[in-house]
């Protein structure tokens, strides 16, 4: 949502709107010349000798929210959210980048590799890049690179020109209802693609290579990237060696091969970054300058986001809300978690579940992913939009970790999970804050602890 504000007050549109709390974004728009309004009230509505506004929401606003309720009251145009992004990629080249994980990382990678190369892309992220601190930019080239957002099915206003699908996996049941569902709107997706568009997708994800065969069934140019073993990959990834809070890594495309190194950890990365390869090369960028902008992308916030390090505790903060994301950070972080000598510190994670629904559905597998850590916290469900469900809270989780019951804790209050993390860590070690809710606040608190401690 602030994306779209972003851009529209870069093309000088008269944006106001308001939010739950006072927040950095906020401020920033204020600053771009946004009036934004603490609290939802139907009176920020009015504006006397005005054209009637254009209302922009997103799922998340529920029909009882007192600005919307007012809008449809006054019969005010009221747009979803995708439908407004839609509108401002008109007359660009668009890259969609969808999938059930990594479309942020992805998204950005492609962002920041086309900047690199020259192409002053416009774009619009779900989360903001850690060099910029932007997660949306108007630009003056002919691309327009926007994460297309599956969990509400509105990915199906976009027409890209390009479009990369990670992977698929059912998630957002609260919405889709089964996973049968969940799949076949990423089929409707295949609809939308523009005339002579390019399909980009991970071969080694069986979801998305679903995908790819009936978009080639429909006559659509499809590209693959995936591991050596994958023949069908355009783009093979050969070998990936951790580095730090990096990787080195090799691919071969067109017969040739390419050292790809990033400055951010996880296998997962690398092939997110060969799906934005892949991307940039259809657009028709430079390989080498492709290259060198994925290696020097920063990151996203929020995505395995370094916070800080006291007393040789390293903190972290990451939106994993979904096991396989869960899974996927915590194999990156035991590959960045080494010592001295070679010794690998533990992993801490304090997980806060997302939504009710997504933590009776797959307790088991959040379970098992964070079994991957060596001491796990789980905090109370951060219901989101969800009202909350009888018997279903953060011990559906914990009993379902796979580690001794003394390195399993839930969490006795929010105020304490700072000093508790802070007590188990030990120098070496890596702290996890994880989870698409406001966990995100609790990295500072952890650190102050730490450093109270020393």
């Amino acid at each position: 949502m602030s994306g779209i504000a972003r851009i529209l007050l870069a093309r000088g549109v008269r944006v106001s709107g308001s939010d739950a709390r006072e927040s950095r974004t906020a401020t920033a728009l204020r600053a771009l010349g946004a009036r934004v309004e603490l609290g939802h009230d139907a009176a920020h509505l009015q504006h006397p000798g005005e054209d009637p506004p254009t209302v922009v929401v997103s799922t998340a606003i529920r029909e009882t929210n007192p600005e919307l309720a007012r809008a449809r009251a006054d019969g005010l145009h009221v747009v979803h959210r995708a439908t407004a992004l839609a509108a401002l990629t008109e007359g660009r080249r668009l890259v969609a980048v969808a999938g059930t994980h990594g479309k942020t990382s992805t998204t950005s990678m492609v962002t920041v590799a086309l900047q690199h190369a020259g192409a002053d892309p416009s774009f619009a992220i779900g989360g903001d890049l850690s060099v910029s601190g932007s997660g949306a930019h108007h630009g003056t080239g002919d691309v327009f690179v926007v994460e297309a957002d599956e969990s509400d099915g509105s990915f199906t206003a976009f027409t890209p020109s390009v479009a990369v699908v990670t992977n698929v996996e059912p998630d957002h049941l609260d919405h889709h209802g089964d996973a049968d569902t969940y799949h076949a709107v990423f089929r409707r997706f295949l609809d939308r693609l523009a005339l002579g568009a390019t399909l980009i997708t991970c071969a080694d994800d069986q979801g998305a290579e679903d995908v790819a065969v009936v978009a080639e069934r429909a006559g659509v140019t499809v590209l693959r990237y995936g591991h050596s073993a994958v023949g069908a990959a355009d783009a093979r990834l050969l070998d990936f060696v951790p580095d730090g809070t990096g990787s080195r890594s090799t691919f071969r495309h067109d017969g040739v091969e390419h050292e790809l190194e990033l400055a951010v950890p996880g296998e997962h990365m690398a092939l997110n970054a060969l799906g934005a390869f892949l991307a940039g090369i259809v657009v028709g960028q430079d390989t080498e300058a492709l290259l060198t902008g994925l290696a020097g992308f920063g990151g996203v916030q929020r995505r395995f986001e370094f916070k800080g390090r006291v007393r040789g505790v390293a903190v972290y903060d990451d939106y994993a809300h979904h096991p396989t994301e869960v899974a996927a950070t915590l194999r990156a972080a035991r590959e960045a978690t080494v010592t001295g000598h070679g010794h690998r510190g533990r992993v801490l994670v304090a997980f806060q579940p997302h939504l009710y629904s997504r933590t009776r559905l797959f307790a088991a597998e959040f379970g098992e992913a964070l079994s991957l850590a060596d001491e796990v916290m789980v905090l109370e469900v951060y219901g989101a939009r969800e009202d909350p469900e009888p018997g279903v809270g953060p011990t559906l989780i914990t009993d379902s970790v796979r580690l001794p019951a003394e390195r399993v804790h839930r969490a006795p209050s929010w105020e304490a999970v700072p000093a508790a993390l802070a007590a188990l860590a030990a120098e070496g070690d890596t702290v996890i804050t994880m989870g698409a809710g406001d966990v995100t606040v609790l990295g500072p608190e952890i650190l102050r602890e730490l450093a109270d401690g020393a």
